[in-house]
This record gives C-alpha cells, structure tokens and sequence, in this order.
C-alpha cells in the first residue's frame, strides 16, 4: 500500500493526503501486458481507472468493428469514459487497449461520487479531466473533418512521437491504416513521400521521425 501511496502523490499531487490515503485504500490495482483490452465497446463499467504506469489506447469503433484511434491516456490521468459511464451506469461506447505493459488502479462508483461532495481537488480533477478530453475529441474531429489524409497521416505521428517520448514508431502500415480508417496502400503511398522528403525513415521494425518540426508546418 506505501508503493501505491507515493505512486498517487507523484502523479497527483494536488490531491490531499486524506484523498490520497482513500484511494490507496478503496482502489484495486490492476496490471495488463501490451495489447491487452481493457475495456470494450458496450462493456458495463463499474468503476473508473487512474493511470499510474504506462500508456493506454482508447478507440472508437464502427458497426463493423473497424477501429479509428482517439487519443492516448498517460500516467496522472484518468480515463473520462469510465467516469461518465459509471455515473450513467451506461455501457461503454469506445474501447481501450493496452500500449505498452501497464499498471492503473480502479475505483469502484460509490467512492467516486462521494468524493465529488468531500474532495475539491478530486471535483477539480474529475472537471479538468472531462475538458481535456474534449478539447483532444475536437482536435481529432477537425483532423478527420477537415483534413486530408496525408495531414491526418502526420496528426497521426505526432500524436504517437509525443506519446511515446520517442523519434521511433513501431506501428505497421496495416496497424497505422486501421486506426485512421484507410488502407494499407494509401499509407504506404504517404509514408514514401514523406521519406523522400526527408521528414522520416523508413526502417525494418520501426518509422523513424528525422524531422519533426517541418513535418507539422
């Protein structure tokens, strides 16, 4: 429990040591490997999770479950699906994998919705949470809406350059044309342009970023 006590006041430290001590107390610790599920499309959701290690892909998925990437969840965040889903008591309507090897921790419904009334720094957290969200929905949106897919394409490794702290990106053409709703053929097409301007490098196993800031000009 000590572990889970410092782990939640680096990663939040606004909460207060009695909010802290509460959530190491209520909160059930859960581990996954990369590429495991950790929520489904249509799946009840009782409790919501905080992230502690690791990062976490959430989707949306179509009715015949092609999947369209949305945005990452990072250590110190909480996942504004599950909290709303688990107030509504509705079922959830995106889904979420496993990035890289994590840990979060789960906390039940009942303890959320009391500590709105006895926390403000968790009513705070809980409202930042919910608009930094939807600012990342909207800044996704505008990408699917009103631009092409080579600029999506671009978003895209950005998106994955920020994320993962990293000029290398493992992701396959395939993986990469699933999660932007394309083909594996019009990515390859945009990822040997972009390599022919010298913006990255196609390699083996991995894409490489060899110019970040041109590329998003």
């Amino acid at each position: 429990m000590q572990h889970t006590v410092q782990s939640l006041q680096t990663l939040f430290p606004a909460f207060q040591p009695e909010l802290v001590s509460e959530l190491a107390e209520t909160g059930v610790i859960q581990r996954f490997s990369e590429g495991d599920t950790i929520m489904r499309t249509g799946q009840n959701i009782r409790s919501t999770i905080l992230v502690l290690n690791g990062l976490i892909k959430v989707f949306r998925e179509d009715e015949e479950g092609n999947e369209y990437f949305m945005y990452y969840l990072h250590p110190g965040e909480a996942c504004a699906v599950s909290m709303i889903c688990a107030t509504r008591q509705e079922t959830s309507q995106v889904m979420a994998k496993a990035a890289t090897d994590i840990e979060i921790i789960a906390i039940p419904i009942s303890r959320m919705d009391e500590w709105m009334k006895t926390y403000k720094t968790w009513y705070y957290f809980v409202l930042e949470t919910y608009r930094n969200r939807f600012e990342e929905l909207l800044q996704t949106i505008d990408h699917i809406a009103f631009r092409n897919m080579d600029e999506r394409l671009v978003f895209y490794l950005r998106k994955q350059q920020q994320s993962l702290k990293s000029n290398k990106i493992t992701a396959s053409f395939t993986e990469i044309a699933q999660e932007l709703n394309s083909s594996r053929e019009v990515i390859s097409r945009l990822m040997k342009k972009l390599a022919d301007r010298g913006l990255i490098k196609l390699n083996k196993s991995y894409i490489e970023v060899i110019n970040n800031s041109d590329m998003l000009e």
